[in-house]
């Protein structure tokens, strides 16, 4: 049921249908267009076939009197085919004919005009010793003749009802043909371009997933999808390009600056060491070791999101118990929340295990745990933040939430950006780098990164997918 409901959705099934709507509305216009036309056709043949007999019934009489008519009529009436024929005389009086009973009003009226009327037919002509009788529908007229008698000639409709037997049998014929052609029209074409989609869509997992090598395949057919193909593998050769040189320029990075910091750092130590330096410039160097201490923790974070972002943070997916994590995290940071005289509450199950990176997943939680410690400080009460590991459906949820000011609604989104920070977290030490690297750890298990109000406060949501992680 999967798979009919992933065919029902496709483009290629709607445009199917649409297909099959118009040509079948177009068959059946055409064929019923045809029958109407045909069927008035045939309907003026008959009437003109009667008024010709009845021209000619007419001057056997007027030559040869009422009893060389009654001879033609009968000889007529035994004739096989579809002619009627009936002659009365002024009383209504059966004097020849095949007609066994008409209505009749029928013979009452005279106008000549030819209309549809029901009767009965003698069946002797099919050589039934007894006459026997059938009802039938017929087009007929009926004409006076001098003396009172009065003629009727008609033709058995049984011919047009069959043609329209036979043309609607056409109809459902041709619609059944056309939904059948549009059927398997439309299974070869959604298997062709489900195919080359689910290529497409099974090559981008790929390169999602940090191997930037993937690309469309093109199998030389020229349509649309090998252009379409060609031009996003022209594209994803400058993205990995220009990802290579981004990698390169990290590196050097990372050997150019970042060595130079450290050195620095290590003069500020050894000059802290001398004893002739004075108490003034042991504090600028103190200082001065701080910011080196802040640079090079900022080069490091700036330089883990961009791997982790790119999928070559060298992530080991194993089965990890994010509620071991948890627990490690908050005995990590119960000193830290005793200094600030902040209450940290756990509540965590025994095991949640998902599937992921174990020093990825740790760093995340500590950041959201060192971001609530940091900036879910209230001002008119006691601080107090909760740790919390939770499974919802396939999901491993683990929640942080302070009591502080909080976030509001509309900068939720913008807490995860590089080295944002919100107006009230300006005075506190920090890069605004810390839910940076939690949205990309979240991004590189294929989880989510929640936002919400924990009334007071912010709560802190990291979804992880307790199945295969996303990182290779």
């Amino acid at each position: 049921m999967r798979g009919l409901g992933r065919f029902v959705r496709t483009t290629a099934f709607k445009l199917s249908l649409i297909y099959l709507a118009v040509f079948a509305a177009l068959s059946l216009f055409l064929i019923v267009s045809i029958a109407d036309t045909t069927n008035d056709l045939l309907s003026r043949q008959l009437q003109d076939t009667i008024d010709a007999e009845i021209q000619g019934l007419a001057e056997q009489y007027r030559t040869g009197g009422v009893s060389r008519l009654i001879r033609v009529v009968e000889a007529r009436s035994k004739m096989p085919g579809a002619s009627l024929y009936l002659l009365t005389d002024f009383s209504g009086n059966v004097i020849a004919g095949n007609v066994s009973d008409v209505p009749s009003a029928v013979l009452s009226s005279a106008d000549g005009i030819a209309r549809p009327v029901p009767y009965r037919r003698l069946a002797t002509d099919l050589g039934d010793e007894q006459p026997a009788v059938a009802s039938h529908k017929a087009l007929v007229r009926v004409f006076v003749l001098p003396g009172g008698f009065r003629l009727l000639v008609g033709r058995d409709l049984a011919e047009r009802e069959q043609f329209r037997d036979v043309v609607w049998r056409a109809v459902k014929l041709s619609i059944g043909a056309v939904l059948l052609l549009g059927l398997v029209t439309w299974l070869f074409v959604s298997r062709r371009v489900l195919k080359r989609i689910d290529a497409v869509s099974a090559t981008t997992k790929q390169i999602m997933g940090g191997d930037l090598g993937g690309r469309l395949k093109v199998d030389g057919s020229g349509d649309e999808f090998d252009r379409l193909a060609e031009s996003l593998n022209a594209m994803l050769d400058r993205i990995e390009q220009l990802m290579h040189g981004l990698k390169e320029v990290s590196d050097n990075i990372a050997h150019d600056l970042k060595t130079p910091l450290t050195r620095m750092r290590m003069r500020v130590e050894q000059a802290l060491g001398d004893p002739a330096v004075g108490e003034a410039s042991r504090e600028a160097l103190g200082a001065t070791l701080e910011d080196c201490d802040g640079l090079i923790r900022t080069f490091e974070a700036l330089l883990r999101i961009a791997r982790v972002e790119a999928g070559s943070a060298g992530v080991r997916t194993q089965p990890v118990d994010v509620a071991e994590i948890a627990r490690e995290v908050a005995e990590l940071y119960e000193p830290v929340a005793e200094e600030q005289e902040a209450t940290l509450a756990v509540a965590v199950p025994e095991a949640v295990v998902v599937a992921g990176d174990r020093d990825l997943i740790a760093q995340a939680v500590a950041n959201l745990v060192d971001n609530a410690l940091k900036y879910g400080r209230p001002a008119d009460r006691s601080q107090r933040v909760s740790l919390t590991v939770t499974h919802d459906g396939e999901e491993a949820v683990i929640a942080v939430a302070d009591n502080g000011p909080g976030v509001p609604e509309a900068d939720r989104g913008r807490v995860t950006q590089r080295f944002v920070r919100l107006e009230g977290s300006r005075t506190a030490p920090g890069s605004g780098l810390g839910l940076s690297l939690v949205q990309a750890v979240a991004s590189l298990h294929k989880g989510t990164l929640m936002r919400g109000d924990a009334a007071p406060g912010l709560v802190a949501e990291l979804r992880l997918p307790r199945g295969a992680a996303g990182a290779k």
